[in-house]
């Protein structure tokens, strides 16, 4: 099994990263590889509503730039973690421009991320951390994914690169969260043949403006 990481942060190795890898170690103590994605340091557009993922229909956006690389990462793995530092209480600008992206061309191509693995993490220097997560967490329940949880909100706290490391809670958050993560991926996988996944429903969208 294989989990794919988006590092949010425009710093590769600060906390954002190290609460990934707190949530990475537990996941491959348990045999499980483990990706992780630098998108924070990239240059990603938000997305032009313009439709083509939706008319084309081939696990693309148009916009052809280093996100539908990620949208098939995405697709081959069996869970995915969304990291963000927190910026003005909310997720860094480059990662949700890929988050927007990219979850949309995924589930308007046939749900592609439905019934994966999915969990947040999120760095923050004071507060504003548990908006940033809530942010996150609204991709991973749009897609119809599942989520594993930690024993408490999943956010560590530091300023500098590496202060993330002294937050004794934040790190056990962490780490209980990879644990459950790998067990949630465990009982998916060994459940797949034997109990009936529900089928799949279009999205029914309603206007409330006629």
């Amino acid at each position: 099994m294989k989990v794919v990481a988006f590092n949010g942060s425009p710093t590769k190795e600060g906390n954002t990263y190290h609460a990934i890898k707190g949530v990475a170690q537990e996941l491959e103590a348990e045999g499980i590889e483990v990706e992780i994605v630098h998108v924070g340091n990239k240059v990603i557009r938000g997305c032009t509503a313009c439709g083509g993922c939706v008319r084309n229909q081939n696990e693309k956006c148009v916009i052809g730039d280093e996100v539908n690389e990620w949208i098939q990462k995405m697709k081959e793995a069996d869970g995915i973690i969304l990291g963000s530092p927190v910026h003005y209480s909310g997720i860094g600008a480059t990662m949700k421009a890929f988050l927007d992206r990219g979850f949309y061309v995924t589930s308007v191509n046939k749900s592609m991320l439905r019934h994966k693995i999915g969990a947040s993490v999120v760095a923050v220097r004071r507060s504003g951390g548990v908006t940033t997560f809530d942010q996150l967490n609204h991709y991973v329940t749009y897609a119809e994914m599942l989520m594993p949880t930690s024993n408490y909100w999943n956010v560590i706290h530091g300023t500098k690169p590496g202060d993330a490391q002294e937050d004794g809670e934040g790190n056990q958050i962490t780490r209980v969260l990879g644990k459950n993560m790998a067990w949630l991926m465990k009982l998916v996988e060994f459940g797949k043949d034997q109990v009936k996944q529900p089928e799949r429903e279009d999205k029914v969208f309603t206007h409330f403006i006629r």
